[in-house]
C-alpha cells in the first residue's frame, strides 16, 4: 500500500465515528482506552499544575481541558483503528488460551523465587566479602 493511501486511511479512521468489530476484543480494548485516558489525564493535570500555573484560570484550565478532549478522542479512535484493533483482538484471544495458576501454585512459585533470590544474594555477599579480604591482604584495598 502506498504511503499516501496509508495516511488517508489513518486520517479517515481518526475522523470516523463508528466502531471497528464492535463485539470483539472488548476487554483488552477497554483496558487500553482506560490506560490511554489515564495518561492523557495525568499529562493534562501536569500541564495545568506545573507549566500553566502562572496563567489565569481560563488558560490554566481551558488549554488542558481542550487537549484532554482531543486526547480522549484520539485514545478512543486509536483502539478502533483497524490494524491496532485486530492486534488487540488477537491479544484477547491469546489471553483466553493462557492457563493461569491456582492460588496455591502462585504462593509456592512466589516462595521459590524469593528463596532463590535471598540465597543468591547471600552467595554474592559471601563472594564480595572473600574478595574484599583477599584484596586487603595483598594491599590493593587500603581500608
Amino acid at each position: 500500500m502506498a504511503r499516501a493511501d496509508r495516511e488517508a486511511t489513518i486520517w479517515a479512521s481518526m475522523l470516523a465515528t463508528g466502531l471497528y468489530k464492535r463485539n470483539q476484543g472488548r476487554m483488552v480494548r477497554n483496558v487500553t482506552v482506560g490506560v490511554l485516558l489515564a495518561v492523557v489525564a495525568l499529562a493534562c493535570w501536569t500541564l495545568s499544575v506545573r507549566m500553566l500555573s502562572e496563567m489565569g484560570d481560563p488558560i490554566r484550565i481551558g488549554v488542558p481541558a481542550v487537549l484532554g478532549a482531543i486526547g480522549a478522542w484520539v485514545a478512543f479512535r486509536i483502539v478502533n483503528y483497524p490494524q491496532f484493533a485486530d492486534f488487540l483482538i488477537d491479544v484477547e484471544v491469546e489471553l483466553t488460551k493462557v492457563s493461569w495458576p491456582s492460588k496455591d501454585e502462585l504462593w509456592r512459585a512466589t516462595l521459590v523465587v524469593l528463596l532463590v533470590m535471598f540465597l543468591l544474594s547471600a552467595i554474592l555477599l559471601a563472594y564480595d566479602m572473600v574478595w574484599q579480604q583477599l584484596l586487603r591482604m595483598i594491599g590493593i584495598l587500603r581500608f
